[in-house]
């Protein structure tokens, strides 16, 4: 365990390998949509302080190249940035949102070990750049897979199985959930957002996206020319309309990138139009007076 903690001495380490657990091929919707999971369990002290009922969670879809501590120390693109490996941005989210359960979902495939393709939740090219529709799926997957991973972790009250039914059962007492993603897992949010209207149809699933309280994009971006942020001001309208908190953080890395313009000025659109139609919506733009660099790319995961 030393070597994937750096710095952590002994005794940190242990307990640090205490809290966290990692989840292979954990089913969703379907039985051939499987992801890796990694779940960093709430310090006992501040669940007891903060979430009594011990059933507040936060999902991260991650970037390209960010995988695992010991898959990233053996690919050279990736071994730079291994303060960034699924490990310990979950102790960073640990620290970020104290007393809830902390999930990492791993994409379904990085093509070439680098790029994240999150086809489990949106249709995308080989390179990870997502082609978003209404209807993918993205909401019920998300859904089954964090019920699954809950039953494989043991959660003491997990999200009761989907049923199909008109009168859903209900959700675990206090259930509460954040999403927070980073660069090409802001895919992920755009899909979702893409779906709202025709999720809210379904019972259960309207039950599930009641629940989520806010959303995280953290300097989004892909290698497709459009789509980094989400533009459709009917989609807009419907996440305006679900009262869930939007927090917009970007660098100047994407939304300063004269040779991929687009990106930036969808993201004044995004947050322009959400406003406009009354959402609860905070941007921020980090690293402003510092030259544009993958660096304070990745660390926005730290200071969001």
């Amino acid at each position: 365990m030393s070597s994937s903690w750096g710095s952590a001495g002994a005794g940190q380490a242990s307990s640090l390998y205490g809290r966290l657990l990692r989840l292979s091929a954990v089913p969703g919707s379907e039985q051939h949509r499987l992801n890796d999971v990694l779940l960093l369990r709430p310090e006992p002290k501040d669940t007891q302080a903060t979430c009594s009922e011990n059933n507040a969670h936060v999902v991260f879809f991650p970037g390209d190249i960010q995988n695992f501590h010991q898959e990233m120390a053996v690919q050279p693109d990736a071994s730079p940035w291994l303060s960034f490996s699924l490990e310990r941005v979950a102790l960073v989210l640990g620290a970020r949102f104290p007393g809830r359960h902390v999930w990492l979902v791993r994409p379904s495939r990085l093509h070439l070990h680098k790029f994240s393709c999150y086809t489990n939740f949106v249709s995308c090219d080989v390179f990870g750049a997502p082609k978003h529709s209404p209807d993918y799926g993205a909401v019920l997957h998300l859904r089954a897979l964090l019920g699954h991973a809950m039953e494989r972790a043991a959660i003491a009250e997990p999200l009761p199985p989907l049923g199909g039914s008109s009168v859903p059962a209900p959700l675990p007492k206090g259930f509460s959930l954040i999403l927070v993603a980073f660069s090409k897992g802001c895919v992920v949010l755009n899909q979702v957002v893409h779906e709202l209207a025709s999720v809210r149809t379904n019972p259960e699933l309207r039950q599930f996206l009641d629940s989520i309280s806010d959303m995280y994009w953290l300097d989004g971006g892909h290698p497709g020319t459009g789509d980094t942020w989400v533009t459709d001001k009917q989609a807009l309208g419907e996440l305006a309309s679900s009262g869930i908190a939007v927090h917009a953080h970007v660098t100047p890395y994407e939304v300063c990138d004269p040779t991929r313009a687009w990106v930036g000025r969808e993201h004044r659109c995004f947050v322009k139009t959400l406003g406009e139609l009354g959402a609860r919506i905070s941007q921020n733009l980090h690293f402003e007076d510092e030259p544009a660099c993958i660096a304070n790319h990745f660390r926005v995961i730290e200071e969001f």
